[in-house]
């Protein structure tokens, strides 16, 4: 099996609340009379109340004309306001330039005997999959045989085709499923390609647009979880069946494996099929969610039976070696009378993972791979043959480990890399005994190197080129304490001599969800429109996410939602006490769950902000269940169907939350017309709430893209243009 996924940092979302919630017909939250009441919040917090107290529903006809009509407006007042400004088409062209360049390192995966890439710059903005051999890859001057032009592609097909990758059937891997999406949509079509004639294969596997989940089973077999038809998907619009389909049929007369229920939440059911160096099949395993974290995890047998496995349902799969399955508990765990702490690293024989007895006596040394500290956490595990790889922070500081099964015991070492930087792994392949691991650093460029069994070091392919000037600046890590008394860490990337008297125009980075860490990120377009510039960056490493694994992130689920919201403000209350920064010259940054974070930070604490830069945002999180694909996240917020978590969802809900006179600054709100992740209804609404208000903002609505912004680095260029027009408006002038 072979994967090529492009993705944002995809697919692809706290103690503050009131111990006893009031009842769901009731204001959910008495206001001082300084600020005064939400004059949108709904007394009746049903679904339907809050529809009838929405006077912008119609902004939520993804293609509708009020709503087009709306944003036709939005964009013209928009852009005359940013690519109006004279330091537009500098930024614009400076970002190209970097989005674009020739010499960034082209990121590999495995592809039969050679090196597979996705490449995008200004001649082929779509992009073209080639390939290459490792030996070539080393050099300064591979030579690239193209597979696949995606600008070609479009051009002969009049589809606006975005690639999001290619899965291969080991060992010999010429065979691919491409995915490709219209206009950058999570849902993709799907087609089977030819790597030795470079073609689509005509009357191969082909499946129409949707959110697919899909396996090679053998050659002529896939597993399948798709729409199959009425009542085949979940609320949230992902599949629940599995099937197996051979080549030749269609999805109706495909094979029904695995079912689970309509009532099903996350992202649907999904097949995994691992394999050994050698290409065969070790195991079968369909993970079930339950919700956003909760699963179960079913075998696959040789017979077509599926067998649950004995395993916590907050659990990471992450592979097979040796008969074991490796995974990772997102809970604490007891099995086999041996308790195993939440983010911990374990490998069981798949054989005992189906028994219900508790007397297996697999021993403690031989189940535990990896045993996390208070501050340590897994960010990334890649299983080869014979021993495991695995990047881990330490107090958000990247290392780099290789465990190996030695009698019956695994014992770890340590795999040297720089300090102080982000770790990460990339593609890995068993048949090679490699993987690719990248270092960054806010002011280091990224490096790629090759991590092999037989050695003890990496073994460096490439390091991309410095794209901004960091010799004035410099990283530091500080904390803040929330209102609990929590320590958050958070990095501050600054210029050597800054004054601290709070005159320093500064960006803030946020995100607090899904267990989804920010490390540190070589970000080119930041320190080329931003820190040359005298700008200051901070990224708060705030609850909600897994800097310090599964506790970090379950301590902001659901009902503590505010404590993510504290964490961030008290980073800000913390820059400015250090004379970093003022509210002035403070200025925030969040998309997807990061747009929930910058939504209701803007709404709560307007006196510690002057910008805000909301994109593909949550913002209505009373009716987000409602918009595609919102229901799968309800393991994060709640359920607002359900009084109680209505209730506390209600206290920060930046949609029902605005109210006139709170002197909000002027925010930046975008989104995509065709972002079917995160619902473009949540930031028009927004934008009109703010505008009946009477607050000055800008809104504008890309037509093309996704969520991912990967579609096009050319009009990635221009929209990092309008970011940083409207910061250094707001921060710099």
């Amino acid at each position: 099996m072979r994967h090529l996924i492009l993705s944002a940092a995809l697919p692809a979302l706290l103690m503050g609340a009131c111990a006893t919630a009031p009842a769901a017909t009731e204001a959910p939250l008495s206001q001082t009379a300084e600020r005064g009441a939400p004059p949108h919040l709904p007394h009746d917090l049903s679904p339907a109340g809050v529809a009838a107290a929405d006077d912008h529903l119609a902004l939520e006809q993804v293609d509708g004309a009020e709503a087009m009509a709306f944003v036709a407006e939005e964009n013209r007042k928009s852009l005359a306001a940013l690519t109006g400004d004279p330091r537009y088409e500098t930024f614009r062209s400076e970002a190209q330039a970097i989005l674009t360049a020739t010499d960034r390192i082209p990121m590999p995966s495995f592809l039969g005997d050679g090196i597979g890439n996705f490449w995008q710059d200004a001649n082929n903005p779509k992009g073209v999959w080639r390939r290459t051999t490792l030996d070539s890859y080393r050099t300064g001057t591979p030579r690239w045989e193209t597979l696949l032009d995606i600008d070609a592609l479009s051009k002969a097909e009049g589809k606006d085709w975005v690639f999001k990758g290619a899965d291969c059937l080991a060992p010999d891997e010429t065979r691919c499923l491409i995915s490709l999406s219209d206009g950058g949509k999570d849902a993709v079509v799907v087609r089977e390609f030819d790597l030795t004639a470079k073609r689509f294969v005509d009357d191969g596997f082909r499946l129409p647009e949707g959110k697919h989940r899909i396996e090679w089973l053998d050659r002529d077999t896939l597993l399948v979880a798709t729409d199959f038809g009425a009542g085949t998907m979940t609320e949230s619009g992902y599949p629940f069946i599995v099937k197996t389909l051979k080549r030749g049929q269609t999805l109706a007369q495909a094979t029904e494996v695995y079912r689970g229920e309509q009532s099903d939440g996350g992202y649907g059911v999904s097949p995994a099929v691992y394999r050994d160096k050698d290409g065969k099949v070790t195991a079968v395993i369909i993970t079930r969610p339950l919700d956003t974290f909760r699963s179960e995890t079913w075998g696959l047998g040789h017979d077509g039976k599926a067998q649950k496995l004995n395993l916590p349902e907050r659990v990471g799969v992450s592979g097979v070696i040796a008969d074991r399955l490796v995974f990772s508990p997102d809970q604490a765990w007891t099995f086999d009378g041996e308790n195993y702490v939440a983010g911990s690293l374990l490998a069981l024989p798949l054989g005992v993972l189906g028994e219900v007895r508790q007397d297996i006596k697999i021993g403690r040394g031989s189940a535990l791979v990896f045993q996390p500290t208070a501050r340590e956490a897994l960010q990334g595990v890649a299983v080869l043959s014979d021993q495991i790889v695995a990047s881990v922070t330490d107090n958000v500081a990247g290392a780099l480990k290789r465990f190996r099964l030695d009698g019956g015991v695994w014992t770890a070492s340590s795999i040297a890399v720089p300090e102080n930087l982000a770790v990460g792994l990339g593609d890995s392949s068993k048949s090679r005994g490699e993987v690719f691991v990248s270092t960054q650093g806010f002011l280091v460029p990224p490096t790629l190197s090759l991590a092999s069994t037989t050695s003890n070091a990496l073994i460096e392919l490439k390091a991309a080129p410095a794209k901004f000037d960091a010799s004035r600046d410099v990283t530091e890590q500080y904390e803040a304490t929330s209102a609990d008394g929590t320590k958050i860490p958070y990095f501050i990337t600054h210029p050597r001599d800054m004054k601290l008297d709070g005159s320093n125009p500064t960006i803030m980075l946020g995100y607090g969800g899904f267990q989804i860490s920010l490390n540190p990120a070589y970000k080119p377009e930041m320190g080329k429109l931003w820190l040359e510039r005298g700008g200051v960056f901070v990224q708060a490493n705030i609850r909600g996410g897994g800097e310090f694994g599964p506790d970090w992130h379950q301590a902001a689920l659901k009902e503590n939602r505010q404590r993510a919201f504290d964490d961030f403000a008290a980073v800000a209350r913390d820059l400015e006490q250090r004379g970093v920064t003022s509210p002035r010259r403070l200025g925030i940054y969040g998309r997807s769950n990061g747009g929930v974070l910058t939504s209701v930070s803007i709404t709560q604490h307007p006196e510690l902000f002057n910008a805000a830069v909301i994109e593909s945002p949550l913002v209505d999180m009373l009716r987000y269940q409602e918009l595609p694909a919102g229901a799968s996240w309800i393991g994060e917020y709640g359920d607002p169907r359900i009084p109680a978590d209505a209730a506390f969802i209600a206290r920060y809900s930046a949609y029902q939350q605005l109210r006139p006179g709170a002197g909000y600054p002027r925010v930046y709100l975008t989104t995509n017309t065709r972002d079917d992740r995160v619902h473009p209804g949540h930031a028009r609404k927004f934008a009109a709430r703010l505008g009946d208000l009477g607050y000055d903002h800008l809104y504008y609505e890309d037509t093309a893209g996704g969520h991912s912004n990967d579609a096009d680095p050319v009009a990635n260029a221009r929209r990092w243009a309008r970011h940083y027009v409207y910061l250094s408006q707001q921060l710099m002038d």
